[in-house]
Parts: structure tokens; sequence; C-alpha cells
């Protein structure tokens, strides 16, 4: 950056939200030897529901220089169950990359403070209220400061900054309706619960209101949560109605059997959305800032670390050529989110809306191309062309839908 400029602007890269997208952004900006502020609304460690992670996030993790396999469960795959039929198939996610369940409060840390340790200045308890952007700055007034930089990177998660301010934020109807949740420890000392934990497989078992996630974590503990895709029962407050399908699984009694819940109940929703403006003049959105999908594929964090690192090697490329105002900057790179967001959509669809689960999934083992095929799906394998399902998931998608973003 130019002794000029640097008199001009405060920073090359503001960027609001300190979660992974964030985080990922501003540590391979600053890498890249750019000016880069990382503002953070709250303070770490703070929690967040989103353990369990995809294969295919590994080579980003490598960027960023961080050991995610410290203090966290390995994770080999993917079962799904259907505990009336008796029904399970196992669909293995760590052939080529690794993966690791993590607990979110300390992962997100560590993210945020690796920023900070490649030359990223961070700021916590900082909330961005504004950014008027034009073709010459970005201006960034938070509830302490303005702030003037050369680019602005949204990446507040669900708030959604740019998106809710512009409303071009698309509700995708039909999915999770809500997911309520908690997490456990002292779990028991018995078969079905050693063999979670000696494998770190997640757990998907359906039922007829949605599905389970049961997810291992380090500590001999566990992240359980219902995902409920009907109505739910009127009148029935949500904590009732996940003790319930708690109580009524059969693994979740074996699994919970003396165990003892660390935090309360939670819930999360309006799940589901996209920006329809995900980058403009001197801005880009990425990770859920972008769009969020029903978590039943794991898809949140893969996507934000994938759609940041496209992002921030962009801006790089474009703050030295000086051509960062382009307003089609990221139309590229937004076509490759776009391919991986769509056929997780199209897959999570298919999910709820042809009981994928029954017609597909528990026939994988009789068709190994399949198998192979979900699996790499599962694992965060996008961009590859060659995924037969996943050509068929976007196409029906692309009928069904008018080709609609």
């Amino acid at each position: 950056m130019s002794t000029t400029t640097r008199k001009t602007f405060d920073y090359d890269v503001v960027v609001a939200g300190g979660g992974p997208a964030g985080s990922t952004a501003a540590t391979l900006l600053a890498q890249h030897g750019h000016k880069v502020l990382l503002l953070e609304k709250d303070s770490h460690p703070r929690f967040h529901i989103g353990e369990s992670q995809l294969p295919f996030s590994e080579p980003v993790v490598e960027r960023l220089g961080i050991d995610w396999s410290a203090n966290n469960q390995f994770k080999n795959g993917a079962v799904f169950i259907d505990e009336k039929t008796g029904q399970r198939m196992h669909f293995p996610l760590s052939a080529q990359r690794r993966t690791f369940q993590i607990e979110r409060g300390p992962f997100d840390q560590l993210l945020f403070e690796n920023a900070a340790a490649h030359g990223a200045e961070t700021r916590q308890r900082e909330k961005v209220l504004e950014v008027e952007y034009t073709e010459a700055a970005v201006d960034v007034v938070t509830d302490q400061a303005r702030i003037r930089s050369r680019y602005f990177v949204d990446a507040t998660g669900r708030s959604a900054l740019l998106g809710r301010k512009r409303r071009s934020i698309s509700r995708i109807e039909n999915l999770g309706r809500f997911a309520v949740y908690c997490h456990y420890e002292h779990i028991a000392q018995n078969e079905e619960a050693d063999e979670l934990f000696r494998t770190g497989n997640i757990y998907i078992p359906v039922v007829d209101i949605g599905w389970f996630w049961i997810i291992p974590l380090s500590g001999r503990r566990l992240s359980v949560g219902l995902v409920v895709q009907k109505e739910k029962p009127a009148g029935m407050a949500v904590e009732t109605l996940f003790q319930n399908y708690v109580e009524q699984s059969p693994i979740l009694g074996r699994l919970l059997d003396g165990a003892r819940a660390y935090a309360p109940i939670r819930t999360e929703a309006d799940f589901s959305y996209t920006n329809q403006q995900r980058y403009g003049v001197r801005y880009a959105c990425c990770g859920d800032a972008a769009g969020f999908l029903d978590p039943v594929f794991s898809s949140g964090v893969f996507l934000a670390f994938t759609s940041a690192a496209r992002i921030a090697d962009r801006v790089d490329v474009a703050l030295k050529e000086g051509n960062e105002a382009d307003p089609h900057l990221h139309a590229d790179d937004d076509s490759e989110y776009r391919l991986g967001f769509d056929t997780m959509r199209a897959f999570v669809e298919r999910f709820y809306q042809s009981d994928m689960v029954h017609n597909m999934f528990f026939e994988a083992d009789k068709h190994p191309h399949t198998q192979e095929e979900i699996s790499r799906l599962l694992a965060g394998d996008l961009w590859s062309g060659d995924n037969q399902l996943q050509n068929s998931l976007l196409s029906r998608r692309r009928v069904l839908a008018g080709n609609r973003p």
C-alpha cells in the first residue's frame, strides 16, 4: 500500500464478524500483506452451534496455519438411522481429507486470535452500525468509531448486516423450521456410546417431525439437536417437544443414560435463506451473511471457509491492481459459491421432499457408485464436476425452481 493510500484510508479492508468466515478472510488478507481490521460485536469465547465439520474444509484450515485436531474429536463419517425400521447406513467421509467435531466457542476464538497472529488488527465488543460505500471508499460506522477503508467484507453471520439493510435476504421455504438442542456430559460407558466415540461418526436419526443430530465431542460429551421440519403440536413448548423426542429414542436412551446436561436447552430459528446481493462496489458477503442452509449436511462452516477464502484471494489481487471498486469483481467466484450452495440446497431439498433417506441413502450399499457419490457430497467435494448425483440434483432443481437463484 502506497504512502498516499495510507494517508487516505485507515485500512485496506474492514471485516465485520469474527466467526469462521470473518476470521478466515482477515487472516488470509493479512497474510497477503494488507492492513486489515477485524471487528467482532461480541467477545470470544462465545457460544455457537455447528460442531460437525466437513473434510474438504481442510485446505483452507491448512492455509490458516492452525491445528484443528488439537483437543477435538476425529470425525470418520455420518450414519443415517431409522430407529423404527432398524435401518442404518454409514457414509465414510475421511477417505481423502480429515475433519473433526469441534466445540465452536474455543474454535472460533482460536480462529479470531489466529487472525491477530497473522497481522490483522482485531477488536471485540465493537459493532458495525452502518456501511457507506462509493466508488471512492468505504466508510464504516461502528458504535465506537468511523473508519475509512478500501474494501468491506460482511461476515456478520445470520445477522447478515448488508443483506438485511438492503432487503436482499430471501427465505428458503420447506426446509427445517427451527432447531432445539442441548449438550451433555458424563456419557454412559456402554457398547453404543463407546462405538460412537471410537469412530467419531455423527448419527442422524430421522423421526416423523424432522431429524436428530448426535455429535460426539472431546471429553466424552455429546451435542444433541432436533431439527423440526413440520408443525409442532399446538401449545407445546419447544423444550417439551425436544424432551419428548429424546425420551422416545432408543439410541438416545442408551447414550444419555446417566448423562447430565451442562448447558441450557437452546433454539435456533429462521434457518434457511439466501442473500441475493452478495457483492457490489467495494464490498462482498461471505459465510452466513451470503446464505444459510438447514444444517442436516453440516455445510455452514464449510461454506464460510470456502467463500471467505475466495473473497480474500480476489480482493488481494484487486487491491494490488487498484481495481477493487469494480462492481463485478466477484462474479466468477460467486458462480463457484452458487455451485456449492445450490448443490447443498438441492441435496437438502431432496432430503425433505423425496424421502431421500429411505429411497436412496438406505439403498446405497446396493449401488457402490451411488454410495461413493453421496459420501463425496457429504464430505464437501462440490467442485470436481464429475459427480453424477450432484449434476442430477442441480438439473432437477433448475427445472423445479425455474432456474431462480
